[in-house]
């Protein structure tokens, strides 16, 4: 009877080279350099690391608009007291002014009194 052989695909020697290889953890790249990471690993790790990078840009960018947001705001506190204390001090004036008046209205009620008298006399 004749022998038979099953037939089995023999690996390339690449293949079996990749293998051993990768069993011990170690990986070609596309390059055929000898990598410690999984390709798919490395790959993963690079596009993190972009992500990472535009979301920094982006934080910084908000970080900018930000300030420039808190500084209008400290400009327009600002202004915004000033106003308040004009405003106060105009009150004031206007207060004073009135007193003035009452004060000086009285002096005058005073005096025209003081004529009545003299005039009956």
């Amino acid at each position: 009877m004749p022998h038979l052989l099953l037939a089995r695909p023999v690996p390339s020697c690449r293949a079996m080279a990749q293998a051993a290889l990768g069993s011990a953890g170690l990986h070609f790249d596309e390059l055929n350099k000898l990598r410690v990471l999984d390709p798919d690993v490395a790959q993963q790790t690079a596009q993190l690391r972009e992500e990472c990078k535009a979301f920094v840009d982006k934080i910084v960018e908000f970080q900018k608009t930000v300030g420039s947001l808190i500084e209008l705001v400290d400009q327009l506190a600002k202004a915004a007291e000033s106003e308040k204390m004009k405003a106060i001090g105009a009150r004031n004036l206007l207060k004073s002014i009135a007193k003035q008046r009452e004060a000086q209205e009285q002096q005058l009620q005073a005096l025209i009194a003081e004529k009545k008298m003299q005039l009956e006399r």
